[in-house]
């Protein structure tokens, strides 16, 4: 137990300096929206910081640690990664746009206290699972390769999610349209579903031990932002405003989060 709490405070730490470290660099270069891409790597670093912690005061097991490393670093990496090549080129995105054009007082505080903090917060509550992993001593059992597949499964939603959505932006014969082919036919957002399910399986990977439940907390906070704030919501509020009746139909007979077949459309006799 004093490993653990030792962990928590070390991460703590650690987001912090990342926070700050992706704040010089936003102001320096007037991007606030590089905070989206070290989003998936902050949780690397917590997982790295972890690890080393963790094996510095000799708690845990090895094949643990190595595992919950290696999938919290895979899914982090993919994540910064795609969108890091999204963005490139792109300027600041207008959601920072317009949160900095609202701003009246001192910018530093601004920034710390509307996108710096908030994030830094949420990354280490959603990182507990990671964290408590590495601190358990019980072998790799059903429950921990049940934890994986689900992480699987989240993780290839997410990146065959991705990949239908660039290459459709990517054909100029589809500008304008909606997005309704592959994955997306199943779930309007089989990104944020996807990212939504690597949490549940890491959670899952994290139950060796009872107390490990009470780290619950992170798939359901991940989960309630994907669906309610800064994901599903807020995007479909711009998409209905921009797209027209089409959207409007996709939105009919697609489900909103959890993959299903889609219903036959409004137009359809």
């Amino acid at each position: 137990m004093t490993g653990l709490l030792t962990n928590l405070l070390v991460t703590a730490l650690a987001v912090v300096v990342t926070m700050l470290a992706t704040m010089a660099y936003a102001l320096r270069t007037g991007t606030q929206s590089i905070i989206d891409t070290i989003w998936g790597l902050g949780f690397v670093v917590i997982a790295a910081v972890s690890f080393v912690t963790s094996q510095v005061l000799g708690d845990g097991l090895d094949g643990r640690r190595i595992l919950v490393l290696v999938l919290t670093a895979l899914w982090g990496v993919r994540l910064g990664a795609h969108i890091h090549a999204r963005n490139r080129g792109t300027g600041e995105d207008p959601r920072y746009a317009a949160l900095m054009r609202r701003n009246t007082s001192p910018v530093i505080p601004y920034v710390i206290r509307t996108i710096y903090w908030p994030q830094g917060a949420i990354m280490w509550v959603v990182s507990l699972p990671v964290q408590v992993a590495m601190y358990e001593t019980a072998p790799l059992g059903i429950v921990t390769w049940l934890g994986v597949a689900v992480w699987l499964v989240g993780l290839l939603f997410e990146t065959i999610g991705d990949l239908q959505l660039s290459r459709f932006k990517a054909d100029p014969a589809n500008r304008g349209k909606v997005m309704d082919r592959g994955l997306w036919a199943w779930t309007r957002h089989p990104n944020y579903f996807g990212d939504a399910t690597v949490w549940w399986g890491l959670f899952l990977v994290a139950c060796a031990h009872w107390a490990a439940l009470l780290t619950v907390v992170s798939p359901l906070l991940m989960t309630h932002m994907l669906v309610n704030r800064s994901g599903k919501a807020l995007l479909e509020r711009r998409m209905a405003r921009s797209r027209g009746p089409e959207y409007a139909d996709y939105l009919a007979r697609t489900s909103g989060f959890l993959p299903r077949p889609p219903r036959r459309s409004r137009a359809t006799p």
